[in-house]
């Protein structure tokens, strides 16, 4: 209760010509003197007497309490009173924002006043109470509300009773401010009505937080605090003290999160140093693992294993090892295997390949023993056994390990892959052949086993060559070779034939490896084998899958087929003419898992559909070249059919280029140039022609490595058509902007003719995947050509490559230079950058007509917007507008600091767009209306 203090002097009463109240002393019950109001005049009727209190402050109260202790006669005591004689008196209150009740003003009428209600007295005196001094003191509590003023007015008016006023009391309730649940409760008044409930929020003690829901009090008519909801805890780093304080924790002690909880002691190996740790940091040398909780002592990697011991035979070993004598004071030790593969002299190690394998696995092993396969043998290995815990990766020195160095047994030699025939007489031929990819051992020897018709004759060298004489001449030998190993022989080679001459001359033939299938036409064996005859040397032959009886032969012997389960499909990147192309994974046994892009068929295909689609991989698969896209296998036994191949991540060379235009350097470009030169070198000397090379036919991988791609179906001149374009045998027209004039006109396609493809490859690259020819028709290309008209120097491009370009188009294709030839000179240019630094002007008079991409009058542009849509750049059209270069006028003042400033940072972009700027300043000197 807050009391609004209320002393009798502080009582205004105003009397008139019925009032009768008067300020008199008088006794309490206790019979002591004190000063009243009374009033006494029940003999006259009609009685209306007021007395007003000044004005009160409500001081934010919403309800006031009063309470009145008075006396009052009992009207049946008093000799000959009239009826009108009262035992009651009135309370009232009247609300206010000001004082406006004086002593000369007369404000006692009834209206402006609220009753808040009738007094009556409980008990009454009479004049034998009065005379013996007994007091019948009555006190009675009134409250009113809801106030909104600033304050209020109290009148008492007696309609004809014998009463006192011994002291009034005017008060308001409000619940005291209070500590409860970790918060502090600010002091709040009570509600307007004696039932209402009023919302205080708590704000936590310092160092605490709230839990969940907001926290509340509710303060109720009377002035309580009822029970709170939600509730405070002290942090992280502190806990309670007495229920109303949070406490930091001292040092050695730590409390990790929020809540009642008090701090704890440190766990092992672990220390705070300061007040409110939250945790206790690990001493040197312990860690805490990534799952371990704060109050887990702190542990160490674990000691090396022990005691090592294997079993070894010729390709694969068995290690078994004792666990660490020291965990580390943790159970989650596991075993991780690192494996190397060293030279017999134990001068170098590298990392064993991605075909061994590891039973149960390599890494977080949880037995002690290992199996290990697939290893060569007769080979040194070293072994590591690391052993790991949940806190080694938390330590900055490696694991603690143990390693066994083990030499594998020798075992029998693979098969050797091939056979050259160097030279042949009438009756012998020498023969020669590289040593097995994996000899497993040392080679003692070789036999040789070879025949005419069935029976057949052994002979043994001890070298990789051997003379077979004693044949008959013109005739046809099957020959096999074997090599033996300590551990014995390993298996034949294929059957290959090999002839000798009819007449007496020698004929040295150069070695080769050619694999012509023997029911060939130009084949004379009858035997089943392969027949080999001269050509480059060291390079296998390129064979038409076209030419087996049996396409699906062909894919046997050149694709390797793949268990569907190891493929798995993840995105469509895009559709080719026989049905969509995917991204995906490949995981082959006892092989890491790597990205590859799936060609599909589609289904409902027809039989000559999928020998078409299946050709593509007949083709793919006899090239192993780094800048030739590499053919992982093929799935010809479940649905859909694939074609799996490595993925490259940047995609095709035109958009690739075009995305990223000016941002790589010449030298760059040119090492791309060189990586697709190597690939056709490689195609050409294994006599293939491609005859669609173009960027878009060139994938780009994440390290800009770009291969040759696209070996698809044979393509033809259509023949009733006067388009100029070559089309497949399904409809697909190829432009015929890369292709040679030759080829166009007789279908003669050759090397040469993709020498020619390979000149526009260079001009796409150095013009970041301009379209050649720009906009002309195709006839416009082909009259042009035929005109000796060839395409100018890209910006910007090296004179020398644009040299290499007009090279590569040289009418007569027996002049222009060979694979062999280009990536010599790009070679030559890589280790001489300097020589790239002249860039390719166009002369007054070229010594060769070049095509004029004529840049239009900047009159025909009616904005800034279509002028860079002309140039290709209207990318930046926002860059321009917003930086105020909104007309060509200004645009011509633009420097190089202009085009940085509004965001133009890329080199070549800068070029392009500068040297447009100057195009348009000469056409602008030469235009007097654009200068006035």
């Amino acid at each position: 209760m807050y009391f609004l203090k209320l002393k009798f002097s502080q009582l205004i009463y105003f009397f008139s010509f019925s009032s009768q109240w008067e300020e008199v002393s008088g006794y309490d019950e206790n019979l002591n003197t004190i000063r009243t109001y009374q009033v006494c005049n029940v003999f006259e009727p009609s009685q209306n007497n007021w007395l007003l209190t000044t004005f009160i402050d409500r001081r934010g109260a919403q309800r006031i309490y009063v309470e009145i202790r008075f006396t009052v006669r009992d009207c049946s005591s008093i000799p000959n009173v009239p009826g009108s004689c009262k035992e009651t008196f009135n309370l009232y209150y009247y609300e206010t924002d000001a004082v406006i009740a004086t002593k000369g003003t007369a404000f006692w009428m009834e209206a402006p006043y609220l009753k808040v209600d009738t007094i009556a007295a409980d008990e009454s005196f009479s004049q034998v109470d009065f005379g013996g001094r007994l007091m019948k003191v009555n006190s009675e509590v009134r409250s009113f509300g809801p106030l909104s003023k600033n304050g209020f007015y109290l009148a008492f008016q007696d309609y004809g009773a014998c009463m006192s006023l011994l002291s009034v009391r005017v008060f308001y309730k409000k619940c005291p401010s209070v500590v409860q649940n970790f918060a502090i409760f600010p002091e709040t008044m009570t509600g307007a009505e004696s039932t209402s409930l009023v919302i205080a929020r708590g704000m936590c003690i310092a160092n605490s937080e709230e839990v969940d829901v907001p926290i509340k009090l509710y303060c109720n008519g009377d002035g309580e605090w009822m029970v709170p909801i939600g509730s405070c805890t002290c942090k992280a780093g502190f806990e309670p003290d007495n229920g109303n304080v949070c406490r930091a924790c001292p040092p050695g002690t730590f409390k990790s999160s929020q809540g009642p909880g008090l701090c704890l002691q440190c766990p092992p190996n672990s220390r705070s140093t300061s007040e409110a740790a939250t945790i206790c940091v690990c001493r040197n040398g312990y860690y805490r693992g990534d799952a371990d909780q704060p109050d887990q002592p702190c542990t160490s990697v674990p000691s090396s294993p022990r005691n090592v011991i294997s079993f070894v035979n010729e390709t694969s070993v068995i290690l078994e090892w004792h666990s660490p004598r020291e965990t580390g004071g943790r159970n989650d030790v596991v075993y991780n295997i690192v494996c190397r593969k060293c030279r017999a002299d134990r001068r170098s190690c590298s990392h064993c390949d991605e075909n061994v394998d590891f039973v149960p696995r390599q890494l977080a092993l949880t037995d002690t023993r290992v199996f290990i396969s697939n290893l060569v043998a007769h080979t040194l290995y070293s072994f590591e056994i690391q052993a790991v815990n949940g806190v080694s990766n938390k330590s900055p020195y490696p694991a603690q390990h143990v390693t066994i160095d083990i030499t594998t047994n020798q075992a029998a030699p693979s098969i050797v892959p091939i056979m050259h025939q160097i030279s042949s007489t009438m009756n012998s031929f020498t023969l020669s052949w590289p040593q097995p990819e994996q000899p497993n051992g040392i080679i003692l020897d070789y036999e040789l086993r070879y025949y005419e018709k069935i029976n057949s004759t052994v002979l043994r060298s001890q070298t990789n060559t051997a003379r077979v004489e004693g044949l008959r001449s013109g005739t046809v030998y099957v020959v096999q070779v074997r090599a033996r190993t300590v551990a014995g022989f390993g298996k034949f080679s294929s059957k290959m034939c090999f002839q000798t001459l009819t007449d007496g001359k020698t004929r040295t033939l150069v070695v080769l490896e050619l694999s012509l299938r023997a029911d060939m036409s130009n084949c004379p064996s009858p035997l089943g084998c392969p027949t080999h005859f001269s050509g480059s040397p060291g390079m296998k032959i390129y064979i038409d899958p076209f030419t087996y009886e049996d396409p699906n032969e062909a894919v046997r012997e050149f694709a390797k087929e793949i268990d569907v389960s190891t493929v798995k499909i993840e995105e469509v990147i895009g559709a080719g003419e026989f049905g969509e192309v995917y991204k995906g994974r490949l995981k082959l046994p006892g092989k890491r898992e790597i990205y590859v892009a799936i060609k599909t068929l589609k289904a409902g295909y027809v039989d000559q559909q999928r020998r078409d689609f299946l050709s593509e991989a007949s083709i793919m698969g006899q090239f192993d070249h780094p800048n030739i896209i590499r053919l992982e296998g093929v799935v010809t036994k479940s649905r859909p059919v694939m074609i799996v191949t490595e993925f490259m991540e940047n995609g095709a060379l035109d958009s690739f280029l075009r995305q990223n235009d000016g941002q790589f350097t010449v030298i760059q470009l040119v090492g791309m140039m060189r990586g697709i030169a190597a690939g056709m070198k490689y195609l050409s000397e294994m006599n293939y022609v491609h005859r669609d090379l173009a960027a878009r036919n060139i994938l780009v991988n994440s390290n800009l490595v770009c291969k040759v791609s696209d070996f698809g179906l044979s393509r033809y001149l259509q023949e009733d058509t006067s388009d100029p374009s070559y089309t497949s045998s399904l409809g697909g027209k190829i432009p015929v902007r890369w292709t040679a004039p030759e080829a166009i006109a007789y279908r003669k396609f050759t090397s040469a003719s993709d020498v020619w493809s390979y000149g526009i490859v260079m001009w796409e690259v150095m013009s970041f995947g301009e379209r050649p020819y720009w906009d002309m028709s195709n006839q416009d290309v082909i009259n042009a050509i035929e005109q000796d008209y060839r395409l100018p120097p890209p910006m910007d491009c090296p004179s020398a490559l644009h040299q290499l370009m007009l090279d590569c188009w040289q009418k007569d294709r027996n002049v222009r230079p060979r694979f062999t030839d280009i990536v010599s000179t790009l070679d030559k240019m890589i280790r001489n950058p300097t020589s790239l630094k002249a860039i390719a002007n166009i002369p007054a008079v070229p010594s060769q007509p070049l095509l004029d991409r004529s840049i239009p009058d900047f009159n025909t542009f009616s904005s800034v917007e279509d002028w860079l849509g002309a140039i290709k750049m209207i990318q930046y059209r926002d860059n321009f507008l917003n930086s105020g270069f909104t007309s060509l006028q200004l645009v011509a003042q633009m420097t190089s600091e202009d085009l940085l400033r509004i965001g133009v940072t890329l080199a070549g972009h800068q070029k392009k767009i500068l040297s447009n700027v100057q195009t348009m300043r000469v056409q602008m000197s030469q235009s007097p209306s654009t200068l006035a």
